[in-house]
């Protein structure tokens, strides 16, 4: 799988891209981010271990807790591959850029 496709799977999900509007406001725990939800904590858990796979989040221990934020560089890459896609007159230059 292309490196681009892995964001935009992780970006496929209501609950992931929730968390990624909570993120962007502050670093939060998993704790923090499963109060917000009415499901399960190892389903948080495995919500944030896709968008980290996906590098759209990272992790930082601090202490006994494990702080997640976004990881912008990834978000700006795939800004920027929306705005070469506008750019281009038709089709893909090359199959990685394929969804």
């Amino acid at each position: 799988m292309s490196l681009l496709n892995m964001p935009f799977k992780a970006l496929s999900d209501p609950t992931r891209r929730k968390i990624i509007q909570m993120l962007k406001e502050k670093d939060m725990t998993a704790g923090e981010i499963a109060d917000n939800f009415s499901m399960a904590k190892p389903s948080i858990s495995h919500h944030l271990s896709i968008l980290k796979q996906a590098q759209l989040v990272i992790d930082e221990r601090k202490g006994q807790n494990i702080y997640y934020s976004l990881n912008t560089t990834v978000f700006q890459e795939v800004v920027n591959w929306f705005f070469n896609i506008k750019g281009r007159s038709g089709g893909f230059e090359n199959e990685e850029d394929k969804i």
